[in-house]
């Protein structure tokens, strides 16, 4: 696996930002204007749908590195054909409100699959929440063995924040930084801590062990590029305000 030189540097900074147009999203004017203030904000890089019509699209606008996301590997051979530079199995948030749940056996048989079809390229792969903690970092390892590059956590659609403000903020990133701190100490490998991250956890993530954050709808919801660049940058900006040893003094 030969990772983009984009985010070579981003990684060993643990500094990276993915921003997420969201898996279900195949709106492509909504999803040109979330690359767009991803691209404008400095973000790592971008993670659309698997969908080649998408990825032209965003490649049109972006010299970011494009990652795609789906839970099946047919899709991402043509995504990756029409220029995607990663390829992540997950983002599964958006189907538990539908009852679906996607459990290890499933995700590692996903993640086998995809690794026969597409051997080379870079691979992220998110576990899902629903597993309990133990389960969430045998379930890493395992996938890490069947080859994914980078893990990802995710929970922030499940959490329940009892307060507003910072503390809510903190109690909504609850699930994802605990994965991070579990998942990263378990693994050889960059995790990223997405769902529920905001700019006030996005140095927590880093303190936990992650290399970087994954944020979708704190950017795609808003309803202007000006906002969606402004907290683009305001991520950017907690992430590069710290470094992982001043992150863990600080917290």
């Amino acid at each position: 696996m030969t990772m983009h030189p984009t985010l070579q540097p981003a990684f060993a900074q643990s500094r990276v930002l993915k921003v997420i147009s969201g898996l279900m999203n195949f709106d492509a004017d909504r999803v040109e204007a979330v690359v767009k203030a991803a691209d404008r904000g400095g973000a790592t890089f971008v993670d659309i749908a698997a969908d080649p019509r998408l990825v032209e699209r965003a490649r049109a606008v972006t010299s970011l590195p494009i990652c795609v996301s789906a839970v099946e590997p047919e899709k991402f051979v043509a995504a990756v054909k029409a220029g995607a530079d990663l390829i992540e199995i997950g983002n599964f948030d958006a189907f538990y409100a539908h009852g679906i749940r996607f459990e290890a056996a499933e995700v590692l048989d996903l993640t086998r699959r995809t690794r026969e079809v597409l051997p080379d390229i870079m691979l992220s792969v998110t576990v899902p929440h629903i597993l309990e903690l133990d389960q969430q970092v045998a379930l890493a390892e395992a996938l890490v063995t069947a080859g994914a590059d980078i893990i990802q956590t995710e929970g922030g659609t499940s959490s329940r924040p009892a307060h507003p403000g910072t503390l809510g903020l903190i109690e909504k990133a609850a699930p994802a930084l605990a994965a991070a701190t579990e998942i990263s100490r378990a693994v050889s490998v960059p995790v990223l801590c997405a769902s529920g991250i905001s700019s006030v956890t996005a140095p927590l993530a880093i303190a936990a062990g992650a290399a970087g954050v994954g944020v979708g709808s704190a950017i795609n919801r808003l309803n202007s590029e000006i906002a969606m660049v402004a907290a683009v940058q305001s991520l950017v900006e907690a992430l590069g305000s710290v470094s992982r040893a001043e992150a863990i003094a600080r917290f």
